[in-house]
């Protein structure tokens, strides 16, 4: 969960000021983080050629609640559902963009076969 903190804490932070709190204590850092991953959601995609460019798929999107195996270990929930590829785990709280983080696991691009999410 470490890595997930680490792409939270500017958002985190930037949030706390924006309410008055200039230098919050690790204590209101925690806590703002887990307010804000209660409401946040991951969108997982996949880069694949598409026109002489790439293109990003759908493959997956759902609450932090629910998706703590990727979390967790996020290539080998990668690797096992979807292959080999470039992914990219865009988070979101509410409406609001946090913070991307890309993947490269290697293997079979199973996520060719996977239907796509529309948005």
């Amino acid at each position: 969960m470490d890595w997930v903190w680490t792409l939270y804490k500017k958002y985190i932070t930037k949030g706390l000021v924006a309410k008055g709190n200039s230098d919050p204590t690790e204590a209101e850092l925690e806590a703002a983080f887990m307010k804000a991953l209660a409401g946040s959601y991951v969108t997982v995609l996949v880069q694949e050629p598409w026109m002489n460019s790439v293109r990003f798929k759908g493959l997956a999107r759902g609450n932090l609640s629910e998706m703590t195996d990727l979390i967790r270990d996020p290539m080998t929930w990668l690797q096992e559902r979807y292959g080999g590829g470039k992914f990219k785990l865009n988070f979101h709280e509410g409406w609001n963009f946090v913070a991307t983080k890309n993947f490269k696991p290697e293997g079979p691009p199973l996520w060719k076969d996977a239907p796509e999410i529309s948005f």
